[in-house]
């Protein structure tokens, strides 16, 4: 199963590659290793468009990153930045995960903790394994 820490770029679109045209850019896709998360995408996008040079993620399809250089000497460059960029809201998105995990789990202490019957059925759901 694909998770996220497995999102990275592993290519370029190979329906769209790159060309020089009259335009004074280049429009790059890149390719990531598997469709991302709606909600990935819309964070990655909206990191990168406070960057010199944005780079967005259609969230119809949530696997090509789009980005544009003025010269194909900055290609590499800005590979090693996207790339950088993906690990950076990839951290953000695990991080978002484990907090609504912990904002989960204190709710349920909260419940265990409550008095009477319900305290008690609320402690003992709690308490259920439900490994193996």
């Amino acid at each position: 199963m694909e998770g996220i820490s497995d999102i990275k770029i592993t290519g370029i679109d190979e329906r769209r590659p790159p060309r020089i045209g009259r335009e004074p850019y280049i429009d790059i896709c890149f390719r990531l290793a598997h469709k991302a998360p709606v909600d990935w995408c819309q964070d990655f996008t909206s990191h990168q468009s406070k960057e010199g040079f944005p780079a967005e993620i259609n969230v119809d399809e949530c696997l090509y990153i789009q980005t544009w250089v003025r010269k194909p000497d900055e290609i590499v460059g800005r590979l090693d930045m996207l790339k950088k960029a993906v690990a950076q809201c990839n951290a953000r998105y695990i991080e978002k995960i484990e907090a609504r995990q912990r904002d989960r789990d204190g709710d349920i202490d909260a419940l265990a903790k409550e008095a009477g019957p319900q305290g008690q059925l609320n402690r003992l759901i709690a308490a259920l394994d439900f490994s193996g």
